[in-house]
C-alpha cells in the first residue's frame, strides 16, 4: 500500500472516529489524534489555539457543549502526501446537539499532518461554517 493509501485509510477511520466522538462528547480521540509535539494550532470555526496547552483546553471546552452526535461526515475534496507531511481540505457535515439543542451544520475544513513515529498526527486545523 503506498504512503497515500495508508493515510486515506487512516483518515477515514481513526480520524473521522475521533471527529465523531468529539461532536458526541468525548474530546479523548481527538486529542489523542493530534501531534504532542509543538508547533501545533489551530484557526477554529468556534475556537482558535496556538500551543498544544490551548489546544486541549479548546477541545475539553467544545465537547462540553457537544452531545448526541447522530451524524458526521466527510467529504474529502483534495489531500496529498510529501513525506512526513500531508494535507486534506473537505467538508464536515455534523449533526449533533449544542449545548443541548440539535444542531445540522457543514464546516469547510483545511488541515495539515504530520507523521510521528510510523503514524499520522494533526499539526494545524483552519475550519469555519458554511454560509
Amino acid at each position: 500500500m503506498s504512503d497515500r493509501e495508508q493515510f486515506l485509510v487512516w483518515v477515514q477511520s481513526e480520524f473521522v472516529r475521533a471527529e465523531r466522538a468529539m461532536y458526541d462528547g468525548d474530546d479523548g480521540p481527538r486529542r489523542a489524534a493530534w501531534s504532542e509535539h509543538e508547533p501545533v494550532s489551530v484557526l477554529g470555526a468556534w475556537r482558535n489555539a496556538a500551543d498544544r496547552a490551548e489546544l486541549v483546553e479548546a477541545f475539553e471546552e467544545l465537547a462540553a457543549s457537544f452531545s448526541n452526535c447522530t451524524d458526521y461526515a466527510f467529504d474529502l475534496i483534495a489531500f496529498d502526501v510529501q513525506g512526513d507531511m500531508a494535507y486534506t481540505v473537505g467538508y464536515e457535515r455534523i449533526s449533533t446537539s449544542v449545548n443541548g439543542q440539535p444542531r445540522t451544520f457543514t464546516l469547510r475544513a483545511t488541515q495539515v499532518y504530520r507523521r510521528e513515529q510510523g503514524g499520522w498526527r494533526v499539526v494545524h486545523r483552519h475550519a469555519d461554517t458554511v454560509g
